[in-house]
């Protein structure tokens, strides 16, 4: 089975989470690729079967600019049959909490993946509890490939 994790992060939050999320799929036996959004297109999920995605939250509830590129380039693609979750950091002053968990999770939706996961929003920086909640995200999508 293959998994690819592709994340965007600006302070080292959501990548932190990245790595906990990789480390808990690699508990379940599997090997995730993971990549920055920056080093990688849309295209490529169409190779994996499964796919989790990490972006931060920008603004008031946007994909950080890094994303859009390859979000624009998921359109299209079929995802049916491939399991998927999402994360993210986010800032709770904002009036949209983790806005752009929900925006990827739709979009995964959309192209027929199986969410498996409820979206895990971490407000900034990971705690000792969200780097469990990762790990074990990262263990739920690779047990759903099982």
């Amino acid at each position: 089975m293959k998994l690819i994790i592709v994340f965007a992060s600006m302070t080292g939050n959501t990548e932190e989470m990245a790595d906990e999320v990789a480390e808990g799929v690699r508990g379940a036996g599997i090997e995730p690729v993971v990549k920055n959004v920056m080093d990688t297109s849309g295209h490529e999920l169409g190779e994996y079967d499964g796919i989790i995605l990490g972006a931060y939250t920008w603004g008031d509830g946007e994909l950080p600019d890094e994303f859009l590129d390859f979000y624009e380039e998921m359109d299209g693609l079929e995802l049916s049959g491939k399991k998927a979750a999402v994360f993210g950091s986010a800032d709770s002053s904002y009036a949209q909490f983790g806005k752009a968990v929900d925006l990827l999770k739709e979009k995964l939706e959309e192209l027929g993946a199986d969410v498996v996961a409820e979206g895990l929003k971490v407000e900034l920086n990971p705690s000792d509890s969200d780097k469990a909640a990762c790990r074990a995200l990262g263990k739920q999508v690779a047990d759903a490939l099982a």
